[in-house]
């Protein structure tokens, strides 16, 4: 970055996020004209005005808003790949694994145990992620190696191995209609109310917004809406509510995932672990595996 500093560009987007230069300095432990000043040199040196001042509003210009947005991407770049050559260079780095909570299809204990086989297994520390940030974990180096489902988690700029495929089940009261039905399909569900989830692409239903699957199980049983989810995550399914097959939607994948220009020995070791556990503990998910199940039992 020739003709911007890393020290300025975080001064700039200090600014840019609170549109107040007195509370941006607060914020940068720096005193409020150093920092205008060092706004003013910037905007020279790249020629354009980033801000428009008044004595009592600031307000981004459209070459402000642009830095504003590029200027994060580099800056979220520039500390993943610090972090990343920190952690090459350690020979004592523990391996961290980001997933939802409740979501590795009961499978987590079995992977670490594979993994405990390999020579060069590290510790691996589990990291708690939100309903949709687990690709984020993995882009920006807070973690290496991620439990994603498919198609919920956004797998752009991800390598993946696929763990496990499982039916969707439709979460509903009790006392629902559609409780009792050994399957329903996806026309079944006309006219219920689903959740709007929260950063989930193709998640917008006509209900209230959800950020979690406690908070769906709580809106289902006080009959505000139904839910469609993989079976893993309805499991054990909490008292009340009724999980019944969606015959025709789409089969969920359980993927391990990890940056995609992530070379290191540490990642490939763990998931060169998880994938023997798949291959000797799940086979459905195997190649031909179904064919050579159901050619045996002829």
């Amino acid at each position: 970055m020739t003709e911007l500093e890393t020290r300025e560009l975080g001064y700039f987007l200090a600014v840019a996020d609170e549109l107040h230069f007195g509370r941006a300095a607060t914020r940068l432990s720096i005193a409020q004209p150093a920092l205008s000043k060092a706004i003013r040199r910037i905007e020279v040196r790249l020629g354009v005005p980033l801000f428009l001042r008044s004595s009592r509003h600031v307000e981004l210009t459209p070459a402000g808003r642009a830095l504003q947005e590029h200027g994060r991407h580099a800056l979220n770049a520039l500390s993943a790949a610090v972090r990343s050559a920190r952690r090459a260079g350690d020979a004592d780095a523990h391996l961290r694994l980001v997933l939802k909570p409740g979501g590795d299809a009961g499978l987590l204990s079995g992977i670490l145990g594979e993994y405990s086989h390999q020579p060069d297994a590290r510790r691996v520390d589990i990291l708690f992620s939100g309903a949709v940030d687990r690709t984020d974990f993995l882009l920006d180096g807070r973690a290496d190696v991620g439990l994603l489902y498919a198609p919920f988690d956004d797998l752009d700029g991800l390598a993946h191995e696929t763990l496990h495929t499982e039916e969707r089940v439709v979460i509903v009261p009790a006392t629902h209609r559609l409780a009792a039905r050994p399957a329903v399909r996806l026309s079944d569900l006309d006219g219920e109310i689903l959740p709007r989830w929260k950063g989930i692409p193709g998640g917008d239903g006509t209900g209230p917004e959800v950020t979690d699957v406690l908070q769906l199980f709580q809106m289902i049983a006080v009959g505000r809406m139904v839910g469609v989810l993989p079976r893993s995550l309805v499991e054990p399914v909490p008292a009340g509510l009724v999980c019944v097959p969606v015959t025709d939607a789409p089969r969920s994948r359980l993927v391990l995932a990890w940056n995609e220009r992530d070379r290191r020995a540490l990642v490939a070791s763990f998931v060169a672990a998880a994938v023997q556990y798949r291959e000797s503990a799940l086979d459905p998910v195997r190649p031909g595996a179904q064919s050579s199940a159901a050619g045996s039992s002829r």
